[in-house]
């Protein structure tokens, strides 16, 4: 009987360390995607001031700006 019990014991702690490293891992997936979508959030609001700047109607208003003085 004191077997069993010693058994069931090494086996709760096997499975605990078991969840805690899992749950550590996940921890670190998270926050790892989160600082990629940071980035990437950042990268695509620079794409999209570059295509504003550069789109056709604010290009020709300040080259007729230029043209006028």
């Amino acid at each position: 009987m004191e077997t069993l019990v010693v058994l069931l014991t090494i086996a709760v702690i096997l499975l605990s360390v078991v969840i805690i490293a899992l749950l550590v891992a996940l921890t670190l997936v998270v926050v790892r995607i989160n600082r990629m979508a940071k980035n990437i959030n950042a990268i695509t609001n620079n794409v999209a001031d570059a295509t504003a700047w550069l789109s056709p109607a604010k290009i020709f208003a300040e080259a007729v700006r230029v043209f006028r003085k």
